[in-house]
């Protein structure tokens, strides 16, 4: 139990969970056969499938589609997935700057949710004039499919209801206890059995699962590591004008990346990439590209941290397990 409240101690202070939702109208209609005149005993699914099927055009939408992908892929660059996906952990170095372009793309949504409920009513109809028009062409019914298309629309008072974007942050905390109103008694005793019972065994998953989550966020940025150092070399040598200020750039922001993100203190690893930054990111391209000597030992201290960051990554966690344990320890004790 002890080893329990550490864990989650040292994790509830490193950072927080993330849930962010990105939510609107996606313009599509699922058709049957009987939409287009059809019967559906003559239609073998093996064969035809309908599926669904746009209302209106792509790009009517794109602009929410763009801010959909940017809200996660924003999201999954500052975080890591926390016990099967329930949420998104973000370490605490990553917080403001997520809530503050978090909250810039939630005004880009609020004004493209402005332009689009504006323009709905000229939309929907230019529509419905380009399903006027496909439907003569089709071989079923064209009264009734653009009778179903029509009814497939939403009211214009409720299209603003199709659209939100919504974000929220939560604290992780176990619950002290289980509350049961039960009566006296022996059923009483026996309900007081069965919670003990329940609550043992929710630590034990508690402790495996905590357990598997920092070891697979350690992982993870050990493996994003050695395969960004390999591209990095794979770039240098398949440029004829030697290494570009863009790539060291990106080596520099990762590393500060790397920082803001390792939450579990992979202290090996940060090291070795701090004194790569100490050693080798101090000179620019050109510096490089006009001293051969500097530039292979750019390219040597390349290939040996890439190495180190495959070792680490083949290897395993526990190491930096135990460490994080004991940052839950010694905030224990210095409340107490």
């Amino acid at each position: 139990m002890n080893q329990n409240q550490n864990l989650l101690e040292a994790v509830c202070r490193r950072g927080v969970l993330a849930s962010t939702s990105v939510r609107y109208w996606r313009g599509c209609k699922r058709l049957n056969p009987e939409d287009l005149g059809l019967d559906p005993s003559h239609v073998s699914d093996r064969l035809i499938q309908l599926g669904h099927k746009r209302l209106i055009p792509r790009e009517a939408l794109s602009a929410f589609a763009l801010i959909e992908s940017r809200t996660h892929a924003l999201v999954e660059g500052a975080s890591f997935p926390f016990l099967g996906g329930i949420g998104r952990f973000v370490p605490n170095p990553r917080l403001g700057e997520l809530t503050d372009r978090l909250e810039s793309l939630r005004e880009e949504f609020r004004e493209a949710t402005l332009d689009f409920v504006a323009g709905y009513g000229p939309l929907r109809e230019n529509a419905m004039n380009e399903w006027r028009e496909a439907a003569q062409h089709l071989n079923g019914s064209a009264e009734r499919l653009i009778a179903t298309i029509e009814q497939s629309f939403p009211p214009a008072g409720e299209i603003p209801k199709r659209f939100s974007f919504s974000s929220r942050l939560f604290q992780i905390a176990a619950p002290d206890h289980i509350r049961l109103e039960v009566a006296e008694g022996m059923e009483q005793m026996e309900v007081s059995g069965d919670r003990r019972r329940i609550a043992e065994e929710a630590s034990r998953r508690l402790q495996a699962d905590l357990n598997d989550f920092i070891q697979e966020s350690v992982a993870s940025l050990r493996q994003e590591t050695a395969q960004l150092l390999e591209d990095v070399l794979a770039t240098i040598d398949g440029s004829e004008n030697g290494v570009h200020q863009r790539t060291l750039n990106r080596l520099t922001s990762f590393i500060e990346n790397f920082r803001s993100l390792n939450f579990a203190k992979d202290e090996q690893l940060e090291s070795q990439l701090e004194r790569f930054r100490r050693d080798l990111l101090t000179r620019s391209a050109e510096e490089y590209r006009n001293d051969s000597g500097a530039m292979t030992s750019l390219s040597n201290g390349l290939e040996l941290l890439r190495q180190n960051a495959v070792q680490l990554a083949q290897g395993d966690a526990r190491d930096v397990l135990s460490r994080f344990g004991q940052m839950g320890t010694r905030r224990l004790a210095s409340v107490a």
